[in-house]
């Protein structure tokens, strides 16, 4: 029997968009207000989905407080309270999009759950907007 378990946690972070191969004027047109020089945050949610066979053992897909310091060690340690361009060697030279802290996540996730399970990575950077990694 498979079944997908979840994850629920919060960080707080400042980032720039900006792409320096642009003018200013072209950051300024293409990123608006998120190309703030002086930066901008976010209250981020992050939902982590563990999708796998249920242990008959245990009863579990992955024991919820294994992936709970999972995410707390290889994410919210790393990025909560930080400024994503200055503060993290993830954005030093990229772009923090909620699209590449998605994947950014993800990666850093893939490294620490068992390639058996399938992973997802859901990301709001607002009430109303968020992303997905992967897209279905």
């Amino acid at each position: 029997m498979r079944i997908s378990v979840f994850r629920k946690e919060h960080f707080n972070a400042a980032h720039r968009l900006y792409n320096p191969n642009w003018s200013d004027e072209k950051n300024e047109q293409v990123f608006g207000k998120c190309n703030n020089p002086n930066y901008h945050g976010h209250n981020y949610d992050l939902i982590v989905k563990v999708t796998g066979e249920v242990d008959p053992e245990t009863g579990y897909v992955m024991d919820m407080k294994e992936l709970k310091d999972v995410i707390k060690a290889e994410v919210i340690d790393r990025f909560d309270h930080k400024n994503l361009n200055l503060d993290t060697e993830e954005f030093k030279n990229l772009n923090p999009t909620a699209e590449h802290i998605s994947h950014v996540i993800w990666n850093l996730l893939r490294k620490k759950i068992d390639e058996n399970f399938a992973l997802k990575v859901i990301l709001y950077e607002t009430e109303r907007n968020y992303v997905e990694y992967p897209a279905d």
